[in-house]
């Protein structure tokens, strides 16, 4: 199966874990794809040196561009579905055949990892956030989400007509499932593991993205 699977890692700045992740990506799938969202760093050098294909924005465009860049090349691929992951270790590779047997059993042409069955060191305030963000995105996708901020994800291919996507950042990943819940595919999930990256800046903004987020739900909303 994995010969009809490609995995796509949109990095930025990431080259302390880029190559773990792509060396652990490589044997679950038959490329390993990141998109170098505008590094300042040697992501791109050491993706390359790990075995996988780069595709590098020349300025740093965002995670969500980075998805859309991911989309349109395994639009035109020949393969049949896609994992997305994220590039800082906080998503194992070993889990990829779970999402893979979930798709295949359930039909779904949407697989979401879901990190809500092990909390306990999930900070309260983002425990509180991803239970409220994931049940306003499963309104809006009419269908229940657990996890909606989990970036671990495999889409089939064909979802992709489905998905007409305006946002750049962080809210991508909540529209691709609004487009593709209303556009009537099922979107299944999977538990995954929780995994803590060490003390790092986080890339998210709390108040942008969260302003963002809810402008993207007031439009769907409407």
């Amino acid at each position: 199966m994995s010969d009809r699977v490609l995995a796509f890692i949109p990095a930025f700045n990431e080259a302390a874990n880029i190559g773990a992740v792509v060396t652990r990506t490589r044997p679950y799938v038959a490329e390993v794809i990141v998109v170098d969202d505008g590094s300042s760093d040697k992501t791109g050098v050491i993706a390359s040196d790990a075995g996988a294909m780069v595709l590098r924005h020349e300025q740093n465009r965002g995670k969500g561009a980075a998805i859309v860049t991911s989309l349109d090349h395994f639009a035109k691929s020949g393969a049949e579905m896609a994992v997305f992951l994220d590039a800082d270790g906080q998503h194992a590779p070993d889990e990829i055949p779970k999402f893979l047997d979930a798709a295949c059993q359930s039909g779904a042409p949407m697989v979401i990892g879901n990190r809500m069955g092990e909390t306990s060191e999930m900070p309260l305030l983002r425990l509180l956030t991803n239970r409220l963000t994931s049940w306003l995105t499963g309104r809006m996708a009419h269908q229940r989400i657990p996890d909606s901020q989990c970036g671990f994800r495999l889409l089939r291919r064909d979802v992709l007509p489905s998905l007409r996507l305006t946002s750049v950042r962080f809210e991508t990943e909540t529209e691709m499932l609004i487009q593709a819940g209303r556009a009537g595919h099922k979107i299944a999930s999977v538990p995954v593991r929780t995994i803590y990256v060490p003390a790092r800046s986080s890339r998210i903004r709390p108040l942008p993205d969260t302003l963002r987020f809810l402008k993207l739900i007031w439009k769907y909303r409407r």
